[in-house]
């Protein structure tokens, strides 16, 4: 033996071992310098079990009560800043564990009876994991609550439509706002339906295959707000699912704000300038005194990245795992603390920075009045008139080419030029279509771009917003 002090003098698992880890070996495999993020949720979890024990007796009143007071000491201690966390106690729960025994004794040591650190660190993240969805559901309900207000504002502001990054159709700018809401609807849904998966306890699987105690699962679940119990005590322990999915969904919900923040970073630019973004979200340059540099909008579209590379990280870490629980999933935590703290800040910087966003009006609609927005709109006009489309879309191409070789936009041709291309069908009639105003009137249906179906739309997501407060 050389001078290195037994293992079990340290550990509390250490009664096997004959040695002390390795100085590296006990530094590279602790994660208490980043799961020590998880002390409220392991706190709450073993009060539940705690109580779950006295219940069923393996606990009495007596131990039940001084575990709990060690348990309030050690949050207060942890949220005090008064609390030593220690790598040679490896992880969150064996520090929170020996810091109990410190301040109640043996009986301390009886609070693990009937767990492991398996199910414990799997209840700790769902449990985690279910209030950081509350808190982005509430920033994704607050910036559509933003782009209501936006879109109401802007009803019937007009603007270029794009494909291709080309002019395709007049639209209203509260139109456009109106798509990243229901981009976001789909976003809170499909992070409601992860929540549920999130929301099932782990507690009682123990280190894999269960206990021999008469543990009650239902209560312990029910004390902590599971609406759910994990079915099989491996799947329990060693899953988890629950956050790969969560970070599909965030990834999902990025890529949304990411094509959003293309779209404000070209808009804010001189060559679109489409809209002005509040100072207090931009920066400047240190050399170019004029620049004022869209900081926000580039940044959450450079963090889809780290998103995306969360998800392939979870989905890579679980793929070679046998059951049940493995070291690897020490590798969970790190990508989804990250995804987490990612997601709910881009929200709230948008949440915050969307509702001050100014329009430019006048360049808006003077963007809309190039490159011919309204060719459809009078290719319409002609089938109407009963020419085949096929037949109406070559003439609008040809009176396009005419107008581009005059060097003006088709509203602005005469009725005679107009004629020209197609005289048994175009009538005086004809430049009710050719206005902004009026094409975008005329897309006056259910999910359209006319200003009373915009006003429409936001009064359904009104009621949205209001329905999910309700519940």
């Amino acid at each position: 033996m050389t001078g290195k002090k037994k293992a079990g003098e340290q550990k509390l698992w250490g009664g096997r071992f004959t040695e002390s880890t390795d100085a590296f070996v006990e530094e590279f495999t602790a994660s208490v310098m980043f799961d020590q993020r998880l002390y409220r949720q392991d706190i709450q979890g073993s009060v539940a079990h705690c109580r779950m024990l006295a219940k069923v007796g393996v606990l009495t009143e007596n131990e039940r009560d001084q575990i709990l007071e060690g348990l309030e000491q050690i949050g207060r201690e942890i949220a005090a800043g008064e609390f030593v966390w220690s790598i040679s106690r490896e992880d969150v729960h064996m520090n929170i564990e020996a810091r109990l025994t410190d301040i109640i004794g043996t009986v301390g040591k009886k609070l693990h009876t009937g767990r492991s650190r398996n199910d414990q660190v799997a209840t700790d993240i769902r449990l985690y994991l279910r209030a950081e969805i509350d808190r982005i559901l509430s920033e994704i309900d607050r910036l559509q609550q933003g782009l209501l207000s936006l879109a109401e504002r802007e009803a019937a502001t007009i603007m270029p439509g794009f494909t291709h990054l080309q002019t395709a159709q007049p639209v209203t700018f509260g139109h456009h706002m109106l798509a990243w809401f229901e981009m976001l609807s789909r976003d809170y849904e499909r992070l409601v339906d992860c929540r549920k998966r999130v929301n099932c306890s782990p507690l009682g699987a123990a280190a894999l295959a269960g206990t021999t105690f008469p543990i009650d699962r239902e209560y312990s679940a029910e004390l902590l707000g599971f609406e759910g119990i994990c079915g099989n005590s491996l799947d329990a322990v060693s899953d988890r699912d629950f956050a790969i999915e969560f970070t599909a969904a965030s990834s999902l919900l990025m890529t949304h704000l990411s094509r959003f923040s293309e779209e404000l970073v070209l808009w804010a630019s001189a060559q679109f300038d489409l809209i002005d973004l509040p100072d207090r979200f931009c920066t400047g340059s240190s050399i170019m005194p004029q620049k004022k540099n869209p900081d926000v909008p580039e940044l959450v579209r450079g963090k889809v990245g780290r998103v995306n590379g969360h998800l392939i990280s979870l989905l890579t870490l679980m793929k070679g795992q046998p059951l049940a629980y493995n070291k690897d999933n020490q590798e969970d935590k790190e990508p989804l603390f990250d995804t987490v703290d990612t997601v709910f800040n881009c929200l709230r910087a948008y949440a915050d920075m969307m509702p001050a966003v100014k329009v430019n009006e006048a360049v808006m609609r003077e963007a809309a009045l190039r490159g011919f927005s309204t060719a459809t709109d009078l290719a319409d006009y002609l089938v109407k008139k009963g020419l085949p489309f096929r037949d109406a879309h070559e003439v609008v191409g040809n009176a396009v080419g005419f107008a581009l070789r005059k060097g003006c936009d088709l509203s602005e041709l005469s009725l005679d030029e107009l004629k020209i291309f197609s005289p048994e069908h175009i009538s005086q009639d004809v430049f009710a279509v050719l206005t902004l105003e009026g094409s975008v009137q005329a897309r006056d249906h259910l999910g359209g771009t006319a200003p009373n179906q915009v006003l429409a739309a936001v009064k359904r997501g009104q009621k949205l917003l209001q329905a999910r407060g309700e519940k």
